[in-house]
């Protein structure tokens, strides 16, 4: 998920300020017995939409928010197209636009699929699955596609190479296989021909930080080069497909609604 967005919570959150202002100027005006002209009528119309904006602003900020998947960073798991609900409650609950946690709920657990903006510019949204959390240390060996979390290495059960959905022609180059972390074993892709740098041999993941991975481990930009997601960065933990919607393998992609993401 590495695109622009525009910040549909910021726009939420002024609308509704605006349109409570004139909710609350529509009661004041009734109060007083004001006349129905043009502006009184403008301001009680406008002011009904209070209700509405605020609770599609409460249910944006605290309870899911969908989201679509823009590139194949995430193969095989998530596909170009795919539409996705992120539960925004599952790591606590934060004020909109400031992101500041009122309310502690969860943390994020390796293996677990996180949206979060990007630490660099945080106007893009990126979605990855969590590899390392607080005080790991993470090693990867890009030649031998191996990762190690505290000096343990992470076994990759070979499943064959990748048939399906295809974003792009190179995509036949990718190996499948399976990955277990913590309790989540989930698919992944590698390139035996593609060795993307890791500039750390070793590197401990700080205090209320997560580093990030793709499943498409040699095509997604991700913690092993701009580091680590700070927890403030968190929007929300991904659940499900809900849709799937692209021109090219359209029937084949409808099969994927409803799956849930692990």
């Amino acid at each position: 998920m590495n695109e622009i967005h525009f910040d549909f919570e910021a726009f939420l959150a002024l609308a509704s300020g605006i349109t409570f202002v004139l909710w609350l100027l529509s009661i004041y005006f009734k109060k007083l017995n004001a006349k129905q002209n043009f502006g009184v009528r403008a301001t009680e119309n406008v002011g009904s939409f209070f209700p509405v904006l605020l609770f599609v602003l409460v249910i944006r900020t605290f309870v899911f928010e969908p989201f679509r998947i823009p590139s194949s960073s995430m193969m095989p798991t998530l596909l170009t197209g795919d539409f996705i609900y992120v539960n925004k409650f599952s790591y606590g609950l934060k004020l909109p636009v400031l992101h500041d946690t009122i309310i502690e709920i969860g943390k994020p657990k390796r293996g677990d699929i996180i949206v979060f903006r990007f630490p660099e510019d945080q106007s893009v949204d990126y979605i990855k699955r969590v590899v390392g959390i607080p005080g790991d240390k993470i090693r990867y060996d890009t030649r031998k596609k191996s990762l190690y979390i505290n000096g343990k290495l992470i076994e990759q059960e070979l499943v064959g190479p990748y048939e399906g959905l295809m974003d792009d022609p190179d995509n036949r180059k990718l190996i499948k296989k399976y990955e277990q972390l913590g309790d989540k074993k989930h698919l992944m892709f590698t390139e035996n021909s593609k060795y993307p740098p890791f500039i750390y041999t070793e590197i401990v993941v700080p205090e209320g930080e997560y580093f990030a991975m793709g499943d498409n481990r040699d095509n997604s930009s991700d913690s092993r080069f701009w580091k680590f997601v700070p927890e403030r960065n968190l929007v929300g933990r991904a659940v499900f497909i809900w849709m799937h919607w692209r021109t090219s393998d359209f029937f084949e992609g409808l099969k994927r609604i409803g799956t849930k993401l692990i």
